[in-house]
């Protein structure tokens, strides 16, 4: 099932959903790094998120709670799949040869790969 790209802001805030699993805006808002956004910026995205399905809620006291509905790995594939697709005409190998021509991979990085794909075809 395809899901919509996130924006950067909306994919950080899921960052901190999947790692905390269920929190308040409030919560969410403590994980964030330095400076601070705004409760409302914060409570605005999340609906976002809500709207395109990524985030549920729960009442929790006098607020909400709010839990991912898609998971981190979903996402990833999802992610990993338009990047191979829009920039390297689907192909594994090109979108990992540019990685290692551009110095931002490894061997070691590179063999771990090799060796999950080789996992992923027997």
């Amino acid at each position: 099932m395809m899901h919509k790209q996130l924006t950067k802001a909306e994919e950080q805030l899921m960052h901190v959903l999947w790692q905390l699993e269920e929190a308040s805006v409030k919560e969410v808002i403590e994980k964030l790094p330095e400076p601070k956004p705004a409760y409302n910026t914060v409570s605005t995205i999340i609906r976002i998120l809500e709207t395109k399905k990524f985030v549920g809620h729960l009442p929790k006291g006098r607020g909400y709670v709010y839990y991912p509905k898609i998971k981190k790995t979903d996402y990833s594939n999802q992610s990993l799949h338009k990047l191979m697709n829009g920039y390297f005409e689907g192909s594994f190998k090109s979108m990992v040869s540019f990685f290692v021509k551009e110095n931002k991979m490894d061997i070691s990085e590179l063999e771990t790969i090799l060796k999950e794909m080789e996992k992923k075809n027997k």
